[in-house]
């Protein structure tokens, strides 16, 4: 079953570094605003996720979520979650470590697109 979001393994060392400072973690895909369009680290609860807001999966144990309007437009993609050096988000927790979460992405096959809208079906 392919996975809606995957992290890299540079991306799953920086998530354990952050939930040993901060605690259990959450991740909201921003679309835009003041951060850009960037995975948001937040510690687990700070955000409140609300009935717009889609589950796409889990890194590293953490919940990633993206809102349901934003989700219509990368439903045909996987996203991969990455790490760079740089400043990110200011309101996302890796910033202070010097480093940024970045989303790549790659579209699904047509075969695997079958197998999602299977699963959102049953």
């Amino acid at each position: 079953m392919p996975e809606r979001v995957l992290a890299t393994d540079a991306a799953l060392k920086l998530i354990e570094l952050l939930k040993g400072k901060h605690g259990p973690l959450m991740f909201h895909q921003s679309g835009g605003c003041c951060d850009g369009s960037s995975p948001m680290c937040y510690p687990d609860g700070d955000l409140i996720i609300g009935d717009q807001d889609v589950l796409l999966g889990y890194i590293g144990g953490a919940p990633f979520y993206m809102h349901k309007n934003q989700f219509e437009y990368w439903k045909h993609t996987q996203l991969i979650i990455d790490v760079v050096d740089g400043r990110g988000g200011m309101f996302s927790l890796e910033g202070v470590e010097g480093k940024r979460f970045l989303t790549r992405s790659r579209a699904f096959s047509a075969e695997e697109n079958k197998v999602l809208q299977e699963r959102l079906l049953s």
